[in-house]
Parts: C-alpha cells; sequence; structure tokens
C-alpha cells in the first residue's frame, strides 16, 4: 500500500471513532455517517486503484 493509501485509511478510521463518539455524546448525525461511508468508498478506491 502506498504512503497516500495509508493516510487515506488512518483518517477514515480516525473519522469512525470521530463520529462513533459524536453519536455516543449526542446522537446519531445521519448526516456524519453518510459522509463517512463516501470517505471509507474513497479509501477503498484509492487502495484498489493503487493494487493495480
Amino acid at each position: 500500500m502506498s504512503g497516500s493509501a495509508k493516510t487515506m485509511g488512518v483518517v477514515t478510521v480516525g473519522a469512525l471513532v470521530v463520529v462513533t463518539a459524536y453519536t455516543a455524546a449526542l446522537g446519531s448525525n445521519g448526516w456524519l455517517w453518510f459522509g463517512w461511508v463516501v470517505l471509507g468508498l474513497v479509501t477503498l478506491g484509492l487502495v484498489v486503484a493503487r493494487g493495480h
């Protein structure tokens, strides 16, 4: 995995932690989860693209 893909992976995991903490503290926010899913898909696409 390239450096940029690793960085995106770390950012995605960090964002998951933040969104989960926000949900636990203040209640669920659909836009935050939607944003995290989009970020995860972008990260997955980057990993797949770098793998080929």
